[in-house]
């Protein structure tokens, strides 16, 4: 029932038991859901959900004026809450920790620019290594299941570059190990999101404690070449005499996860597509093989193939192929919270009351399979974002262009710091695969998309499916 409201205030759906509101059905298909309501009441209403008040603009004209109003609407501590729960450690905004947040928040720096090649340079060495010694196994066809291959190569890769290898003989089993555990976590992730007692989860709250105990001080000093960003994070837990061991180790733990967490299922459905699709796997194969050819690079296990950032920048139709995966894999919930009462003004004279703690979301995912915008939006097209063999950036809606048509990596202040790292490392996977391997699809069944984590990033598939691989000859 839409219940009326003071003036100004968007429609309220409530759900019929006061608590829980619409968080039952919202969590089976929030897409659809949202889309039904938009059908009824229009692009801006308010749904009880959960004991929260969420106020949805669905209309991307006016994306801009949630996202450029920072002051009022704010991300930061949400995300501090959320993230100090799932992942154990005290939140930064708890006043023990003066300017923790803005000094983590500066160390970002060293994922963009200069700071940036440095890194994705470290990062195209280990994908490499990892390859070659996948190479080595690859005599003739290897079948592996994609999503845990996936995994283990970005995984690897990820955890190398930032922390350093772990120089044991065994070193690829004690980075297993702990793949094993964050992929068992990660199963609760989206339950821990939703604010479910970890108590309630199993074994997840052992297995995220054993995680953790793998970021010790003592621990990581251990591995050896890992990167500023890690370095950078570490010197700054060491100036908070109040930040318990377990506690930063707890942070270098969060820290991993944003960096494979999104990264490794947005791996696997850029490369699934491309292996359900023939002409595009051709096409982005050609743009690989050429650019060597034109840099006078070999391929093979035994060279080593080194890519400039513009190198990997002008390779349009594996960045428009990986976009359209990213197009339709990503769900996540941009989410800003009211600072105070006030009312929110649109485009067009329309005004939005909120009050102090309201919620206002976006949801990105509507626009990324909004026919107007996309044609035929649940259809792969590998060359969506080229125009004329250059990049696409104009898309229109209702005859207006948009400044906002692609955002797996949220908005705003919320955006994703390493988003820029994160489309590198996924480049340079498919580059160093496709540059190396044949690659075939094994079974034909359909993978879909799991709604589980809907609203949280990009979603999992809900089935592994086979692929093969040899060396290219």
């Amino acid at each position: 029932s839409v219940f009326n409201r003071k003036t100004g205030e968007p429609p309220l759906i409530n759900g019929w038991i006061p608590y829980l509101g619409k968080a039952l059905i919202f969590r089976k298909d929030a897409f659809k859901f949202l889309l039904d309501q938009q059908k009824k009441l229009g692009d801006i209403f308010t749904v009880h959900i959960a004991g929260r008040y969420i106020t949805f603009i669905m209309d991307p004209f006016q994306y801009v004026y949630v996202i450029r109003n920072s002051k009022q609407l704010e991300f930061h501590e949400f995300a501090d809450k959320m993230a100090s729960k799932t992942f154990d450690y005290p939140a930064l905004s708890n006043g023990k920790f003066p300017d923790l947040k803005e000094n983590l928040h500066r160390i970002y720096q060293y994922l963009q620019g200069k700071p940036l090649d440095i890194i994705s340079d470290h990062m195209m060495k280990n994908l490499q290594d990892i390859f070659e010694w996948k190479c080595s196994q690859a005599t003739d066809w290897e079948t592996e299941k994609m999503y845990k291959f996936c995994c283990s190569v970005m995984f690897e890769a990820s955890f190398v570059t930032l922390y350093g290898r772990v120089p044991a003989a065994d070193g690829h089993k004690v980075i297993s190990e702990i793949r094993d555990k964050f992929i068992k976590f990660d199963a609760s992730f989206p339950y821990l999101a939703a604010n479910i007692p970890i108590e309630l989860l199993g074994a997840t709250k052992k297995v995220r404690k054993e995680l953790i105990h793998h970021f010790l001080l003592q621990n990581m000093t251990k591995w050896l070449g890992g990167s500023k960003v890690v370095q950078a994070r570490q010197d700054i837990f060491e100036k908070y005499e109040l930040l318990g061991d377990y506690d930063k180790a707890a942070h270098h733990f969060a820290f991993l996860w944003a960096s494979v967490g999104n990264t490794i299922p947005a791996t696997f459905w850029a490369m699934y597509y491309l292996l359900r699709h023939p002409e595009a796997l051709a096409a982005v194969r050609d743009e690989i093989d050429h650019l060597l050819q034109s840099t006078g690079q070999k391929r093979g296990p035994t060279y080593n193939i080194h890519l400039t950032r513009e190198q990997l920048d002008n390779l349009v139709y594996l960045e428009s192929a990986l976009n359209e995966s990213l197009r339709m894999c990503s769900s996540s919930m941009n989410i800003r919270i009211s600072q105070e009462d006030f009312v929110l003004k649109l485009e067009g004279n329309q005004e939005v009351g909120l009050r102090k703690g309201d919620w206002i979301a976006l949801y990105p995912q509507i626009l990324h399979m909004d026919p107007e915008v996309y044609e035929d939006p649940k259809e792969y097209k590998f060359d969506r974002y080229i125009e004329n063999g250059k990049k696409k950036t104009t898309f229109y809606k209702a005859g207006r262009k948009l400044k906002y048509f692609l955002m797996p990596f949220g908005s705003g202040i919320s955006m994703c710091p390493g988003r820029f790292l994160a489309m590198n490392e996924m480049k340079m996977f498919l580059f160093l695969l496709l540059a190396h391997f044949d690659v075939e699809l094994v079974e034909n069944k359909a993978v879909r998309l799991d709604n589980s984590r809907m609203g949280l990033g990009i979603l999992l598939p809900d089935v592994d499916i086979a692929f093969r691989y040899k060396l290219r000859a």
